[in-house]
């Protein structure tokens, strides 16, 4: 009987060694530490009231995790050009530096050796399409703000699908020479259909005659940035695109047209969030990625002897710390949060250009409306003065906005937004990014190699390894 015992058990362990899959999900939470995943766990619990195991994201659910060091070639802290650089290829370069080494050499991406031997292959975003993650998978340039040259090389590719927020900067320089890169990307057989809808019909009505797609946002704002992000999931509204749209497509696209195809799906918002110091808003965005990570793991459901799921991220932004005084964390605060950092601050910036010098009544209706200030949540005398001070100094045009990596926030948004991180306990210590390490979680055929400690060097090897 034991030898019959033994027989089935190296017959199980042969399946587990060798199976290799034939569908990988490379999802990429950009600024996405520990810490930012426990946060909206805890943040969830304390709003719910249930247990934080009731309210877990996906990826915490996966049997298979790990931990991975993020620095760079040039400096402990990476930019996220060197470090989906090496998420993407498996080598190490300097900060800035996209797809070639320190010494300037091309390097070859894991969607390109994939694309190589026949897999389909979909790249998407949050962001825009040309920026630094995505980019890493199929640009090789020396300065990630070359967004012009990074999107000629989209379009070069020969990717099957892109999905995300547009083009940085579609005409370039704006120049005789310079071809709008829609237009050079339906000439190198792209179909651009913009918003989910349409994305719809144009599939149904193509068929498979149908190769090669990009999706991006709907806008009625034709200038330079209109590409640069989707919006952030606390400030959408209906219609707008969004991540778990995009793999919804993108899922489909590449099954009815290959036996095998490769996914790199990142949540780049998030990491905007945390340069703004919003914690709030990177909730959103962890959860939004969840939303996205549940498409592909129902995909995985149907196929989970040849699908690998692989979550991970580039980086850590904040430096978030959840506790900042005493034993208590205080979430649930975050819950009166009604729109992000940036968007408070473009409502009170409106508020000055149209008003010149509005009263505090009504900069204090904002707070109220917005943060839940003095209704929801306590102000002391000593913070309402504070705010007042920063009112009164915006009034006399002395308010000190705060630049951040993506946008520059008024003083009373980024004063705002901090007091009530203040009152929920959760501490930063940059507006940038930190060495952190950053987690990893798998589940699926292959997924046992992703558990321990990594070097994000290791990531896309170990996914070449799973596939053979």
């Amino acid at each position: 009987m034991n030898r019959y015992f033994l027989s089935f058990v190296f017959c199980l362990l042969s399946f587990v060694c060798f199976a290799q899959p034939k569908y990988v999900f490379y999802f990429i939470g950009d600024g996405m530490g520990s810490n930012q995943v426990l946060l909206s766990e805890m943040y969830r619990s304390a709003v719910d009231g249930k247990p934080l195991d009731r309210v877990q994201t996906l990826m915490t659910t996966f049997p298979y995790s790990g931990s991975a060091s993020s620095h760079s070639a040039s400096n402990g802290i990476t930019d996220s050009a060197a470090a989906g650089t090496c998420l993407a290829t498996g080598r190490k370069t300097d900060n800035g530096v996209l797809g070639l080494d320190p010494d300037g050499d091309k390097l070859t991406t894991i969607a390109e050796e994939l694309k190589e031997r026949g897999w389909g292959i979909g790249i998407m975003t949050t962001v825009a399409i040309d920026h630094a993650t995505p980019a890493a998978f199929y640009a090789h340039v020396q300065k990630r703000n070359e967004y012009y040259k990074i999107g000629r090389q989209l379009s070069k590719s020969q990717f099957d699908f892109f999905g995300g927020a547009g083009f940085h900067h579609p005409q370039g320089k704006k120049n005789d020479k310079d071809v709008n890169l829609y237009r050079l990307a339906e000439e190198n057989g792209y179909v651009v259909a913009h918003g989910y809808q349409e994305a719809q019909e144009i599939s149904k009505a193509r068929g498979l005659d149908l190769s090669k797609l990009i999706l991006v946002q709907k806008t009625d704002d034709n200038g330079p940035e209109h590409g640069s992000n989707l919006p952030y999931a606390i400030d959408r509204k209906d219609g707008d695109l969004t991540l778990e749209q995009i793999v919804r497509t993108a899922i489909p696209f590449l099954d009815t047209r290959y036996d095998r195809f490769f996914m790199m799906v990142e949540g780049g918002m998030i990491d905007y969030a945390c340069h703004s110091n919003d914690a709030a808003t990177s909730i959103g965005e962890t959860w939004d990625m969840n939303e996205a990570l549940k498409v592909a793991y129902d995909f995985y459901l149907a196929h989970p002897d040849e699908t690998l799921i692989v979550v991970t991220a580039d980086h850590e932004t904040g430096g978030m710390a959840l506790g900042n005084s005493d034993y208590t964390l205080h979430l649930d605060m975050l819950q009166y949060q009604k729109c992000s950092a940036w968007k408070l601050s473009d409502i009170f910036t409106k508020l000055f250009e149209n008003n010149g010098k509005p009263s505090w009544s009504e900069v204090k209706a904002i707070y109220r409306e917005y943060l839940g200030f003095w209704d929801k949540v306590d102000v002391s005398d000593d913070e309402a003065k504070e705010l007042k001070n920063l009112y009164k100094a915006a009034c006399a045009k002395k308010g000190k906005d705060k630049k951040t990596l993506y946008k520059t926030i008024n003083s009373l948004s980024d004063a705002g937004v901090a007091l009530l991180n203040k009152k929920a306990h959760v501490g930063w210590t940059t507006n940038s990014h930190t060495a952190h390490v950053v987690p990893v979680f798998a589940i699926g055929a292959g997924a046992e190699l992703f558990t321990g400690w990594h070097d994000n060097t290791e990531i896309a090897p170990l996914i070449l390894k799973a596939v053979r």
